[in-house]
């Protein structure tokens, strides 16, 4: 049995993210092997999760992966941990229509209690209102404890422990207003750790004092020990043969954005997965057959990327197989924001007020690198920019359409949990020779 506590709140900006990351900080602490989840398609906040814990921190996303597979990617990412903390999503019981893929949703499919977190700015007994909402608006997802954030002053604390009092809901923590407990934030929320590393050891640090100071350990503890056992297996990618092939990821500051099951799919059909940084490296690892260009930033880092020619040179006539998501398709393109790309796909691409944002329930219209025509992938979106990409669309969907492929190269702003497609590492390692 896996002991797990889900963090939540009523909406975005509540300080889900300050508690998870502190909470899972101060467990390490003390002395437990914490395993980090985030629900939903999000990059940037399982890097903090990794940076506290010590582990890969891993998405459970319902429509990314489908139902079936919530649980046993929860046990594959929380085996041999003593305890499992998972990150909600926008509000509690926000998400696609009926409430799917929201934070209630994978509650309910890991059978973990949640803990709320209400930022208790300008209120005081309306907080015992909103938990008593919460608390009966669904009675399958069991809210086991509240966290109330920002709290004013000793009064402040004082009206709101008492109108909860009544609510059969536990205060579990109460976290004063503190300035300068933040993470580094810009236009598309955190920054994201690669970037600015040594701040965010020392974000996640205070994060980490904070909890221990505000919050009860052991009660959290032992709510998480109330979770019952799963009846699912963990996930596999499959066993691990000797790899025959060489497969390199674009890492570093600009390109950050990556699931943990890839490269693990990836290694199970036969793949050594090899990282290398754009920023730094003026050549690909020695024997590359196949590349890989997540997403990422490449926005924050075009001046570095643009000058690094001799990288640039050698992607732009490599021959394997190229998959470039979001940030790799900026990467790949001619031109991002003025400043010259490698220039492997004929377009420019550039910075746009407008964010980009959603699920795609896409059908593949052409044979690529990792689809065939006619299949459903389901991916998502979030961006920035825009890119005139030649051609037709690789990936359509109700009201929408992108991806560029030609020959061995897919590009295009969708962003793929193999773990849904685990078919899409055998055909890209097969196409790698």
């Amino acid at each position: 049995m896996v002991a797990r506590l889900v963090i939540a709140a009523p909406s975005s900006g509540a300080g889900k993210t300050t508690i998870a990351t502190g909470l899972m900080a101060a467990l390490v602490r003390a002395g437990l092997a914490v395993s980090p989840h985030k629900a939903g398609p999000d990059y940037i906040d399982p890097g903090y999760h990794a940076l506290a814990t010590g582990r890969p921190g891993r998405n459970l996303d319902p429509f990314l992966t489908s139902e079936d597979l919530v649980a046993p990617l929860f046990l594959h990412g929380a085996r041999d941990a003593d305890i499992a903390v998972v990150e909600g999503v926008m509000g509690l019981f926000d998400g696609l229509p009926d409430g799917y893929a929201s934070t209630a949703h994978v509650a309910r499919l890991i059978d973990a209690p949640v803990v709320l977190v209400v930022d208790a700015t300008g209120q005081g007994q309306s907080v015992a209102a909103l938990v008593h909402g919460f608390a009966g608006f669904d009675t399958r997802v069991r809210i086991g404890g509240v966290i109330l954030n920002r709290v004013g002053s000793d009064r402040h604390e004082e009206v709101c422990r008492a109108a909860l009092d009544h609510s059969g809901v536990p205060v579990l923590g109460v976290v004063r207003r503190t300035p300068g407990i933040e993470t580094p934030s810009r236009h598309l929320g955190l920054i994201p750790v690669a970037e600015r590393r040594r701040e965010a050891v020392e974000a996640v640090a205070r994060l980490g004092d904070l909890v221990t100071e505000s919050c009860d350990l052991r009660a959290l503890v032992a709510l998480a020990h109330t979770a019952p056992q799963l009846p699912a297996e963990p996930w596999t990618p499959g066993v691990v043969p000797a790899p025959h092939t060489r497969v390199a990821v674009a890492g570093g500051p600009a390109f950050t954005f990556g699931y943990a099951e890839q490269a693990e799919l990836l290694e199970a059909a036969g793949a050594e997965v090899i990282s290398f940084d754009p920023l730094r490296d003026e050549r690909l690892p020695d024997g590359t057959k196949g590349l890989i260009l997540p997403g990422g930033f490449p926005e924050m880092h075009v001046h570095e990327l643009a000058a690094n020619e001799p990288l640039k040179k050698e992607i732009a006539a490599f021959g394997g197989p190229i998959l470039a998501e979001c940030g790799g398709l900026l990467y790949l393109a001619t031109e991002l924001d003025g400043h010259p790309m490698v220039g492997r796909i004929d377009a420019k691409s550039q910075m746009s007020p407008r964010l980009t944002l959603g699920y795609r329930d896409a059908v593949v219209t052409a044979d690529t690198v990792i689809g065939r025509t006619g299949e459903r992938v389901r991916g998502h979106e979030f961006h920035r920019t825009v890119t005139d990409l030649p051609g037709e669309r690789v990936y359509r969907w109700r009201g929408g359409a992108d991806g560029y492929a030609a020959g061995r190269i897919l590009a295009s702003y969708l962003h793929l949990h193999w773990a849904g497609t685990p078919e899409a590492a055998t055909r890209f390692v097969k196409e790698c020779g």
